[in-house]
């Protein structure tokens, strides 16, 4: 890949991944105009609507339209979903719904396109090398994009929905750099042909790919949880949301930028357990959010570490063990194992949220964190034997 076009692909993912990240206002959102978590569930879940429309579309079509250009049209249709929820003005729940849908339609497209067109363009053992760095300025967009809107929110004193149609503004410039880097790199000669990503999950499913695929849904719902409803995990307590956001947001860049190389030299299945392992402790410190608000801040920087750091292993992971004519195939049922998590356990936490309460609704998140933890330590020299039979299909 063109050093020059990075600066592209990595600016315009930071960009898109904020407005990703400002889903985590649609709490602030709806309490703003008298609703309650249960209208941000349902929010995210047309939202999770949204995705599973727009994966499969990138799925379907990446063999005809180069992903890059696909992730520039899915930042714009987030922009216009956003748009359209600073201007309901929280209006009932139709256009919200609506413009969730449109929102996780552009996410999915861009979570499946743009790590697909980095792919495209990298070889196989630069690839784990690039999926870091391109995860740093993802989640540096979805953990810092918040911080700066709470910033906005609360010094500034504008409303949230002048705020989100800064979200948009952002997006639309997102759309404009992922064009661009488009042209700079040009990807893979283009085929006529649809890709059948669904047919081929039976060779995904006897493959080392399909421990990667579970366990990032696992590890989504974790993310999600913590970060969509920190709002109303930290209220009564002295913590506010923002330090978690930022605290998780420059531990996750800082580990991944500064750690890019050295973690691709260690024992990956090792590794991984290691990560999965502090992100469980993550979860559990927020236990103790109601004692002291330092508590908040281990569980962002443990959930930083291990959360942050293990998805871009398990992606590689995803990628590596399939064999080349399926790896498209397998990153669509990557990325849509993940909206399971991430767009799927909100609408069903924020009921639990609000009838339970915070300490059942974090049992559940550890639960799900300890399940991911199992699969890991289940893997063995599982990946070993998906590299040889890699091996053999390419000869």
């Amino acid at each position: 890949m063109r050093q020059s076009a990075a600066p592209f692909l990595f600016t315009g993912t930071m960009l898109a991944a904020a407005g990703y990240g400002a889903t985590f206002l649609f709490s602030t959102y709806y309490r703003a105009h008298g609703g309650s978590d249960v209208d941000t569930g349902l929010t995210l879940g047309a939202a999770m609507v949204g995705t599973f429309t727009g994966v499969p579309l990138v799925g379907w079509l990446s063999g005809r339209i180069d992903a890059a250009r696909m992730s520039a049209i899915a930042s714009a249709a987030v922009a216009l979903g956003f748009l359209l929820l600073a201007f309901a003005g929280g209006s009932g729940l139709g256009l919200p719904l609506v413009s969730g849908f449109l929102v996780g339609l552009g996410w999915g497209m861009f979570y499946i396109g743009a790590p697909m067109a980095l792919s495209e363009r990298v070889t196989d053992a630069d690839r784990g090398f690039w999926f870091t760095r391109f995860g740093a300025f993802q989640m540096a967009g979805i953990g810092g994009g918040p911080v700066i809107l709470n910033l906005v929110l609360t010094q500034a004193g504008l409303s949230v929905e002048t705020t989100f149609m800064l979200v948009g503004a952002a997006c639309l410039a997102a759309s404009v750099l992922l064009w661009s880097f488009g042209s700079m790199a040009p990807g893979a000669p283009r085929t006529v042909a649809l890709r059948p990503w669904v047919r081929d999950i039976g060779a995904i499913a006897r493959s080392a790919s399909i421990r990667p695929i579970l366990m990032v849904a696992l590890g989504a719902c974790v993310f999600s949880g913590l970060l969509t409803f920190q709002s109303s995990l930290v209220e009564g307590t002295a913590a506010t949301a923002s330090t978690f956001f930022g605290v998780y947001a420059i531990t996750v860049v800082a580990a991944r930028l500064l750690l890019a190389r050295f973690l691709a030299t260690l024992p990956q299945t090792q590794l991984a357990a290691a990560l999965l392992t502090s992100m469980c402790l993550g979860v559990a410190a927020m236990f103790g959010i109601g004692i002291h608000p330092a508590f908040q801040i281990l569980s962002a920087i443990l959930t930083g570490i291990g959360y942050g750091l293990v998805y871009s292993v398990i992606q590689t992971w995803a990628v590596n063990n399939t064999v080349p004519r399926y790896r498209h195939a397998a990153l669509t049922w990557f990325a849509m194992s993940y909206f399971v998590g991430i767009f799927g356990f909100p609408a069903m936490g924020g009921w639990v949220l609000v009838h339970f309460g915070r300490n059942v609704f974090l049992a559940i998140m550890l639960v799900a964190a300890l399940a991911e933890l199992a699969i890991a330590a289940s893997i063995g020299g599982r990946l070993n034997v998906s590299k040889s039979e890699t091996r053999r299909a390419r000869s």
